[in-house]
């Protein structure tokens, strides 16, 4: 804590903010407030540690400064606006700022150039001079440029800087937020480590202490430290199992009160992280820890002065699947794995898989297109099941052509088949699909792809091999009918020659005034009604052709 301290002393008397020179300024600090800053330094989160430095360094400042406070992140995830002014500026304000610092829990985004925006606008920036502090431990997440920002308020701006204090932040990623100091005037000072943190920022502390009329005398001895908090859980994946910390996994706490028949109540709150502590009202409670898709709940007591630590076994396990169609492959990212413990649905994943689910029997489908495997696991809780699930797939690459050269653009239905027919003469059906062009992952074996665009239809034979990709050409040596009909007349497309029992096969059939087909090579009989009369028209379709026909009203009924 004595590092972090003489840090944000230091960094804020480099400032001025500690000499009676600023006293007519205003000034904003923007403290973060993002899900980052509960990692830790030195075994204490970033937020304690910027809670109880705010405290001290606040009681020392100037009367005169008129101080405001704002952060980000803290309300809810994903909400890039979440930015709120906790203390508008103002003098006298040390003790406000301390108070609404202890009430932040971070979670959120980092909108660092919307938040320094819009202080500086409650600065009125364009009609005073004004400063604004940013103190943060990340980088802008919400697609605003700062560098950008930081030059739009230089150039509108009376007298307007910007001074930013880093926390943990590389040389890298300190030139990505140092251009809002950089462009504006202000400072930018980074923390990497304790011993150069000392080094660098002891005479800055020293200028703050001769910045005071008097010594300060010898302080009394420091009492023992009071937790803020009364509410401090630890989980493990296993009994006796090691405690989760971050940068592990995500630790997610839910508390309820305690229904009249011991059951979960009302909702309460939810926190974050391994690091996470809150202070809860006395009573009873009950938790419940999750990671990933693995939980557990029990009942929690908390005693006034008293801190609750208390431990959740989450029974879960880490599963880390990846999925390929062949040995040797690539990890395949569209191969979906569908989770289940002891015979319930746990999810639904895609692509390689590092998740934590319940210990215990689990069954596991790896599909990459028509080809599955299924895995079973008895799962134990702590231990890690990492492994490549072979799938044996194949790729068939289907293209269709009405001749050699001529690709169909129009919707044909491919439907892939077993090619083993049933004692009924019937194919199990694979997977289908519209479009000239398709692709089918499937397990290897024999099949029959079959097609059929208006008129037209048949079926090509093919056989897939595991890790193999094979061409599948359909030549239909078809071309187009096009009948025009005097108006919504009844066409349909008939077989040239009769069979045994006298009739034709009909190929296709439709409405006028325009109807197109397609049509496999060959002759054809077009039959239009016409009111109570019948045409008959021969026709005969050549392979890549168009065959355009144009049907008149008729003198008389034909047959």
């Amino acid at each position: 804590m004595r590092i972090i301290r003489y840090f944000v002393l230091g960094a804020i008397a480099a400032l001025g903010l500690a000499l009676p020179a600023v006293a007519a300024e205003r000034a904003i600090i923007v403290l973060d407030g993002s899900g980052s800053m509960w990692a830790q330094i030195e075994g204490k989160a970033r937020i304690t540690i910027a809670r109880e430095t705010l405290s001290s360094v606040l009681a020392t400042l100037p009367d005169e400064l008129e101080l405001g406070f704002m952060t980000y992140g803290h309300r809810e995830k994903g909400n890039c606006a979440d930015i709120e002014m906790l203390v508008d500026p103002a003098t006298g304000t040390g003790a406000a700022i301390a108070a609404a610092a202890d009430g932040i829990n971070p979670k959120g985004m980092t909108p660092i150039s919307d938040a320094v925006r819009l202080a500086a606008e409650d600065l009125s920036f364009t009609e005073q001079k004004a400063t604004v502090i940013l103190i943060t431990d990340g980088l802008e997440t919400c697609e605003v440029d700062p560098c950008e920002l930081a030059s739009d308020l230089e150039a509108r701006g009376i007298d307007f800087t910007t001074h930013v204090l880093g926390f943990g932040l590389s040389d890298e990623e300190g030139q990505q937020v140092a251009c809002l100091a950089e462009n504006t005037g202000g400072k930018y000072l980074s923390a990497n480590d304790g011993a150069a943190l000392v080094d660098a920022l002891t005479a800055t502390v020293a200028e703050v202490a001769q910045a005071e009329p008097e010594p300060a005398p010898e302080p009394e001895p420091a009492p023992e430290p009071v937790a803020d908090y009364n509410l401090k859980p630890t989980a493990s994946l296993s009994e006796g199992g090691p405690d989760i910390v971050d940068g592990a996994a995500d630790l997610v706490w839910e508390w309820h009160t305690v229904a009249a028949d011991g059951s979960k109540g009302e909702y309460v709150g939810t926190g974050y992280y391994s690091t996470f502590k809150e202070t809860l009202e006395p009573g009873d409670y009950i938790m419940t820890a999750t990671l990933g898709y693995a939980s557990s709940s029990q009942p929690v007591t908390i005693e006034a002065g008293k801190v609750a630590t208390p431990h959740f076994v989450i029974n879960g396990t880490i599963l880390k699947l990846h999925p390929m169609a062949s040995e040797g492959a690539d990890v395949d990212e569209d191969a979906t794995v569908e989770i289940r413990h002891a015979g319930e649905y746990v999810t639904t994943s895609y692509g390689d898989i590092d998740l934590v689910v319940p210990a215990g029997a689990l069954e596991v489908d790896v599909s990459i297109g028509e080809a599955k495997v299924t895995r079973t696991y008895d799962a134990k809780a702590g231990e890690t099941i990492d492994e490549d699930v072979i799938v044996g797939a194949g790729t068939a690459s289907i293209v269709s052509e009405y001749v050699p050269g001529t690709p169909v653009a129009a919707d044909i239905f491919i439907e892939i088949v077993e090619a083993k027919a049933a004692l009924d003469g019937s194919r199990k059906s694979v997977a289908s699909g519209y479009g000239g062009q398709k692709m089918f992952d499937l397990p290897q074996g024999d099949y029959v792809a079959t097609y059929r665009l208006g008129g037209a239809e048949g079926e090509v034979p093919f056989t897939v091999t595991t890790g193999e990709r094979i061409e599948v050409s359909i030549v239909m040596d078809a071309g187009i009918l096009a009948v025009t009909t005097p108006g919504d007349n009844f066409v349909e497309i008939l077989s040239a020659s009769k069979n045994l029992e006298g009739t034709r096969t009909s190929f296709d059939s439709g409405y006028g005034p325009d109807l197109q087909t397609t049509l496999a090579a060959g002759d054809y009989i077009v039959a239009t009604r016409l009111g109570d009369a019948v045409t008959e028209t021969p026709v005969t379709i050549k392979g890549g052709e168009r065959f355009e026909l144009t049907v008149e009203a008729p003198v008389g009924k034909t047959k």
